[in-house]
């Protein structure tokens, strides 16, 4: 079992990840993913992604080992981006590989929900009428409780 967990403020390729990660899993029955983009309409024009150092990468880390531990996994992908981004520009990217698909949908869901609850990340979007601070929905807290 293996984790790749990054943190980046540079663009990245989600099909050259993918590819590089089911690469290296032959064995795996199941490989999934979920891919999170910056909206492209509702007259978002950017989004930013801020984070404290300390925190984060080893916040994210500590998630991936979680997942690890709780499912059998052949290995997990988590890249995350911070800084501006535009419309269609990757924000973050899950991927799980499994000798059997169940687990890496679930371990993918899993990541996600934590991700989008208890990440530590401050997000704001801009749109015409300015910058906005966007907080977590009550429904993030809830797809978390479900675990």
């Amino acid at each position: 079992m293996t984790a790749d967990v990054r943190l980046t403020d540079t663009a990245f390729d989600p099909a050259a990840l993918l590819a590089a990660f089911t690469g290296q899993f032959g064995g795996a029955g199941g490989v999934v993913s979920f891919l999170g983009q910056v909206r492209d309409g509702d007259g978002v024009e950017a989004l930013e992604l801020r984070h404290y150092a300390p925190l984060t990468l080893p916040g994210m880390e500590a998630l991936a080992a979680t997942a690890l531990a709780r499912w059998r996994l052949e290995g997990l992908l988590v890249i995350h981006r911070h800084g501006v981004m535009l419309p269609g520009d990757p924000i973050v990217m899950v991927a799980a590989a499994a000798r059997h698909r169940r687990e890496a949908f679930a371990a993918t869901d899993f990541v996600m929900d934590h991700l989008k609850s208890d990440s530590w990340f401050w997000k704001r979007e801009k749109t015409a009428a300015g910058w906005r601070w966007i907080e977590p929905r009550t429904q993030d807290f809830a797809d978390r409780a479900r675990w």
